[in-house]
């Protein structure tokens, strides 16, 4: 099945929900200029409760190496997900896997994302210079589908569950990245969408 990250989860019942139903990872927004953020000992508390095999991801913009690798360490975390506008160089000496976000925007071509370093797990996202994420908004899926026919990709960007199944069906991506198509508001999940999306999965991988 293809993987599945809940992103920006602030309560711990929205992560129990969300490992119940099948998620691999969960992502904490660690910028604190998202509608998602979350304080790290909250998010501490939240990973501590999570099963072995379900990652942690923690979600960084523009923060220094030093900061990013304090609050892996204190969190738990298991991956890095940048957001910004960073060197990925400066982070690779992190002892976490790392996630970089591309952002896909109208006559923007596979480039980017392709020249990531190969041990680089790339997201592809919308393109929003001031929220940088959890906008709601769909990417290109034509040019995710050929960043993801050259290397693993995980698909964010306004997936839905009534729309899950068709990006997945175009794009093959390694795996899912859903934050705002399960939520009632930002950073409260809703049992009944989350349900929803992993059925839509489910028909489809």
């Amino acid at each position: 099945m293809t993987r599945v990250k809940i992103c920006g989860i602030t309560r711990p019942e929205d992560a129990e929900i969300a490992v119940a139903l099948g998620a691999d990872a969960i992502g904490f927004v660690f910028w604190d200029r998202s509608r998602r953020f979350v304080d790290v000992d909250r998010a501490r508390a939240i990973v501590r409760a999570l099963p072995p095999l379900v990652t942690a991801v923690g979600v960084f913009a523009n923060q220094s190496p030093a900061d990013v690798a304090r609050v892996a360490a204190w969190v738990g975390l298991g991956a890095v997900q940048l957001h910004g506008q960073e060197r990925i160089e400066d982070y690779t000496a992190l002892a976490c896997r790392l996630i970089k976000a591309v952002a896909v925007a109208p006559g923007r071509g596979p480039e980017d994302a392709l020249a990531l370093p190969a041990d680089v797990t790339v997201l592809l996202d919308a393109h929003d210079p001031v929220r940088l994420g959890g906008t709601g908004t769909t990417i290109d899926w034509a040019v995710a589908a050929q960043v993801a026919r050259a290397r693993r990709v995980i698909l964010s960007g306004g997936l839905r569950p009534d729309n899950v199944k068709d990006a997945i069906t175009t794009v093959r991506p390694y795996g899912v990245d859903v934050s705002s198509g399960v939520e009632t508001a930002p950073g409260r999940k809703d049992p009944d969408r989350m349900k929803a999306l992993f059925d839509a999965i489910r028909q489809v991988t």
